[in-house]
């Protein structure tokens, strides 16, 4: 039996800090800001002050990258669209030594939809 990318994404939610708006919204400012999707969907709108290395990259940039070079014991705050890439990502970056990276629960989605401040 092969598992779908769902599979992986509801296993990686099982290890690691999924949270909400609002506990999201308390890391603004204190918090790197991770934006794991696709240059495109990032330019036509962000989370304030959010960097974007795509999910896909994320293992060979991270920790060459000025924002996060030497973060491991940082709150970083990983979003995506909807949060199933993040959930996964914030799998990746435990595993790379980033033990305070947390996933916001619905993505970009949620916090777009919620109203809450982002930038182009």
């Amino acid at each position: 039996m092969s598992l779908t990318a769902m599979d992986l994404v509801a296993a990686a939610k099982q290890h690691i800090r999924e949270i909400d708006l609002d506990d999201a919204k308390s890391l603004l400012g204190r918090a790197r800001v991770l934006d794991v999707r696709e240059p495109a969907e990032c330019a036509a709108g962000k989370l304030p002050h959010a960097v974007n290395i795509p999910r896909g990259l994320l293992e060979f940039q991270i920790g060459n990258h000025p924002a996060f070079a030497g973060a491991q014991d940082t709150d970083i705050l990983v979003y995506c669209l909807s949060g199933g890439r993040s959930a996964l990502a914030v799998e990746t970056l435990k595993k790379l030594g980033y033990t305070r990276a947390v996933s916001l629960a619905g993505g970009y989605k949620a916090w777009n939809d919620s109203g809450l401040p982002t930038e182009v």
